[in-house]
């Protein structure tokens, strides 16, 4: 293999509360009439597997690339499974579900489900955009379980306005909502568990409520994650977890950013554009909305074309 930067085949999923938005502000070929919730950039899950879209090895899984090549795609021996990362684009026209994502001790617990820890960064916002994130204070479990009984759920969560530039990270176990007129970048751990306790009264096209995990959920949660616990950071090093570093870069036009091997880095771009050389493979042209996987023995640089706001995804270095 010669490594050089790889984009992926956008996988879009259409959502009740979704759009168009994501075509317009980032150019994305949308299927016409259906609400987009999401476009997930990067994936390797058993349903959905990101495919690369670029170079010699256009057509192939990414998973199926780092299989072969792990020394050279992560600086790793041997790949871990799944690709430990979940990078998604997110247009939410409209509130999304009261929910959590259970924490690895609630997976074993349970014997299901796989866990997942994320973070939100805030692209764009509609004046009074909010989201809900962890608990205004903390309760019982059955205090949760009679708010759920109640219709009144969303009254327990901590509602946040937010402004472009903000990430905000949420732990496994934080019951969350995304608000109405939010473009988010999301990044998060390999997993599509969701446990959703309240869904606002909303019914699908059919007339029929969506499906609620109100067990899973109850079982998952953790009852003291306030508000005031979790982090919002707004430049530089975002988040530092155990499963993903994130840090938010911004470059002038006519800028370079010089490349070194030894680490495997992921590239949202948020704004801007530019290309990607190397003495060894021809140019990667980017712009907003690309989500490029550079392997760990690549070496060159970043030639910033326009003014780009960016986040680089790395992994924590293994023990």
């Amino acid at each position: 293999m010669n490594p050089y930067p790889l984009k992926s085949v956008p996988i879009f999923k259409e959502r009740i509360w979704g759009g168009q938005k994501l075509q317009n502000a980032f150019d994305k070929n949308l299927p016409a009439g259906q609400k987009i919730g999401e476009s997930w950039e990067l994936a390797d899950l058993p349903s959905d597997k990101s495919i690369i879209a670029n170079g010699e090895l256009a057509g192939q899984t990414l998973a199926s690339v780092v299989e072969r090549y792990p020394e050279q795609m992560l600086g790793v021996r041997e790949a871990p499974k799944p690709f430990p990362l979940l990078i998604k684009l997110l247009d939410a026209q409209d509130v999304l579900s009261v929910q959590v994502h259970p924490a690895p001790e609630t997976c074993r617990r349970m014997g299901t489900g796989d866990t997942k820890t994320e973070c939100w960064y805030i692209v764009d916002a509609e004046p009074g955009a909010v989201i809900y994130k962890g608990l205004k204070e903390p309760v019982s479990r059955e205090q949760f379980a009679q708010a759920i009984a109640d219709g009144t759920t969303a009254d327990l969560l901590a509602e946040i306005p937010v402004q472009p530039g903000e990430c905000h990270f949420l732990p496994a176990g934080t019951a969350h909502a995304i608000g109405a007129g939010l473009l988010i970048a999301e990044i998060q751990t390999p997993s599509d568990t969701t446990y959703r306790v309240f869904d606002w009264n909303r019914v699908d096209d059919t007339g029929q409520p969506r499906q609620l995990h109100i067990e899973e959920a109850l079982e998952s949660i953790h009852y003291d994650g306030t508000a005031e616990m979790l982090p919002v950071t707004t430049h530089g090093r975002l988040v530092d977890c155990e499963y993903f570093i994130v840090d938010q870069g911004h470059r002038a036009a006519n800028c370079q950013l010089l490349l070194s091997r030894g680490r495997m880095r992921t590239l949202v771009v948020l704004s801007g554009g530019g290309d990607i050389v190397s003495a060894q493979v021809d140019p990667v042209e980017f712009t907003a909305g690309d989500c490029l996987v550079i392997p760990a023995d690549f070496e060159g640089a970043i030639k910033f074309a326009r003014d780009t706001v960016y986040l680089t995804v790395t992994l924590p270095v293994q023990a």
